[in-house]
């Protein structure tokens, strides 16, 4: 086996950077501080999960997120092949079952020989080797300070689109509708008519 690679963060990135890193015959490392350090949004101890949303963006081929897509899959991502398989109907967006999609990267992370986790928190750079740092928006503090040091810089920022999501039993059926998400793709979306002032 190659030399061992660390990485902190098991999101979509640090999953998927672990899982094509063993494929190509690589050790990994990788460290996740869940369920040790849990954050305010996560519920599960589950490597990918999803917090924001269920979906994956468009796999129209004519927007960003599509070509994206596609670009993907010729690089045999292994997160999206997953994501097939935890799939559930939205129209032309890509939208999995978010706790069966984390259930199936962990066990694909879980069966792969090339990488040993570690649950714990990763409290600054010092690691030795080679790295990756894919922590995203819910970085502990000690490691979001650590970096801030690193580059000199007072404030970072991760950009993000924000996206409710609610349980289908809680929605009142005599006023939504089903119907496509910007007349694209099937009925696979509940729509509720709100007036700005009941929104």
């Amino acid at each position: 086996m190659k030399n061992e690679v660390t990485v902190i963060g098991g999101g979509l990135a640090g999953s998927e950077i672990a899982l094509q890193l063993a494929g190509r015959g690589i050790g990994v490392r990788l460290v996740e501080m869940r369920p040790a350090e849990p954050t305010p949004v996560h519920r599960t101890s589950y490597l990918a999960e999803l917090v924001c949303s269920n979906s994956l963006k468009s796999e129209n081929p004519e927007t960003a997120s599509g070509l994206l897509k596609m670009e993907l899959r010729r690089l045999k991502c292994r997160l999206l092949g997953i994501a097939e398989k935890a799939r559930v109907p939205a129209g032309h967006a890509l939208a999995v079952d978010r706790e069966e999609f984390a259930r199936l990267v962990t066990v694909a992370v879980d069966s792969e020989s090339r990488i040993s986790m570690e649950r714990s928190t990763q409290n600054d750079l010092s690691m030795a080797g080679c790295s990756v740092v894919a922590t995203g928006p819910l970085t502990s503090p000690s490691l979001s300070d650590s970096i801030r040091k690193h580059f000199s810089r007072e404030h970072l920022y991760f950009y993000d689109a924000i996206s409710i999501s609610v349980h289908a039993d809680s929605v009142d059926t005599d006023i939504a509708f089903k119907a496509s998400r910007y007349g694209k793709g099937g009925a696979d979306y509940w729509n509720l008519p709100f007036s700005k002032e009941e929104y």
